[in-house]
């Protein structure tokens, strides 16, 4: 059997046209679907799921996949991690082109920034941004891993950004300046080197490699030179701790809906941003109220970091992030009363349990000496474990597209389910609820001035009466 992770998102599309024109059996691999598990018949011999790109470099040096399909970048900083990992890069399929880029607020040159003291670089490619720093010999930078919406922090909350854009122009419509190139390239076709090695893989590569292209191999990694400059320190740019702003983050995606029917119950006036619409930076009627959109993901590290002063998040995340951090100043100001979902334990329909305990009862019978857990909530997911006494588990950190894991790659998954729709086309199953999520108000605890304070607590009181009110 062959193992081949496919990308979701964007590439669904085209790659699957690609595929089709193979000869490979991928006919349910379309753009929009909710299935991350591409059904073949058995005489096929390939076994296809979906994941979300990043997660595909890590299941092929695992060993999970034989093959994969997935930008370039995400190989790049896989491997600036774990040089010795095993994911050989296998053939270009000239789609989804693009690049990596350095990217700043302001209209500055390579030159210009190297030799700065305390840069703050944020990326969806952590190993690639620090590569960059490295070599540039920055003197006390630190890199911030977020989800994704880099491009919307600089300037206040970062001088850098490292995202993937399909050229300079769409760096400049995001309104940053690009700084350097990384990496330019396409989708990959990508191979575990031991299966690369030992297994017949004939079947899909074949066909692939039939379909021409390729180049002589993947582009390297284009870091900089750094120039012979002395020490310097980065100009004030950020408004973060200034004691007569408050910064609030909004969230977009799914939670985007919730958040603007909650704005317009407190009376906030926010232009730029609605039900589905979102600037990075909208602007806020109320003096003082600055705004900005990053993912909810990030949020709870966001406003613990005191980048933010308030932000309007899940409560999934936020409990996410104090079971990893305790101590953190974020608490959870208002419980907005919108966009309920539950947190479960996940599991196949096929699988007779009704519970985690029954469950875990299967599993011993099978002789499965170790539980392997996937979420996105990589905290939640250990709590669970550690709470329902599993003797031995393993936590797969995911970034998304979690439901290709259950069964063959993980025995349970720890999910966020609205309407059980995407479970259902998935062949799975809730098993247990954890705790029920909501869309609420977080706020950071910690001290500042009273003017920021009283400001604050305005805008907060705005947010608990309508919320009141609603319930009323």
């Amino acid at each position: 059997m062959i193992r081949l992770a496919l990308p979701a998102g964007d590439l669904r599309g085209p790659l699957g046209d690609l595929l089709r024109r193979a000869g490979l059996p991928v006919d349910d691999y379309v753009r929009g679907s909710r299935s991350y598990v591409v059904r073949s018949a058995p005489e096929d011999g390939i076994r296809l799921r979906v994941f979300r790109e990043k997660d595909i470099p890590i299941q092929i040096a695992l060993g999970n996949y034989d093959l994969g399909i997935c930008g370039l970048a995400w190989v790049e900083d896989l491997i600036q991690r774990y040089p010795s990992d095993a994911v050989v890069p296998v053939r270009d399929l000239g789609l989804g082109y693009g690049s990596v880029y350095v990217a700043a607020a302001e209209d500055d040159s390579l030159a210009g920034w190297a030799g700065r003291s305390g840069l703050r670089i944020v990326s969806e490619f952590p190993n690639l941004a620090e590569a960059f720093a490295r070599r540039l010999r920055l003197p006390a930078y630190r890199v911030f891993p977020v989800w994704g919406a880099a491009e919307v922090y600089p300037p206040e909350d970062a001088e850098l950004a490292v995202i993937a854009a399909k050229d300079e122009d769409e760096v400049r419509s995001q309104g940053l300046t690009p700084v350097h190139a990384l990496l330019e390239g396409s989708a990959w076709l990508v191979a575990n080197r031991d299966s690369l090695a030992r297994k017949d893989l004939s079947a899909v590569l074949e066909p692939l490699l039939a379909l021409g292209g390729g180049g002589n191999g993947p582009p390297a990694l284009s870091l900089p030179v750094a120039p012979a400059v002395g020490r310097t320190q980065p100009g004030e740019r950020s408004s973060a701790g200034r004691e007569d702003v408050v910064r609030l983050a909004l969230p977009d995606g799914h939670q985007q809906k919730h958040t603007a029917a909650a704005l317009a119950a407190a009376g906030l006036r926010i232009s730029g941003y609605d039900g589905e619409t979102a600037a990075p930076r909208p602007r806020a009627e109320m003096p003082g109220l600055e705004v900005k959109v990053i993912r909810p993901q990030d949020m709870p590290q966001q406003v613990a970091l005191g980048h933010f002063d308030i932000a309007i998040s899940g409560r999934d995340w936020l409990r996410d992030h104090r079971y990893q951090f305790p101590a953190s100043p974020v608490e959870e100001a208002v419980d907005l009363g919108m966009g309920r979902y539950s947190i479960a334990a996940v599991v196949s329909e096929d699988s007779p349990a009704r519970n985690l305990e029954e469950a875990l009862g299967q599993w011993r019978k099978e002789g499965r000496s170790t539980v392997r857990v996937a979420s996105e909530y990589v905290n939640i997911a250990d709590h669970c474990a550690r709470s329902h006494h599993l003797p031995r588990y393993k936590v797969i950190p995911i970034s998304g597209a979690s439901e290709g894991f259950v069964p063959e790659d993980a025995e349970v998954l720890i999910e966020g389910t609205e309407t059980g729709a995407t479970l259902a086309a998935n062949r799975l199953k809730v098993i247990e609820r954890i705790f029920e999520s909501i869309t609420c108000l977080i706020a950071h605890q910690g001290p500042v001035s009273d003017r920021r304070r009283r400001l604050q607590a305005e805008v907060v009181e705005m947010f608990r009466r309508s919320a009141a009110g609603a319930r009323a």
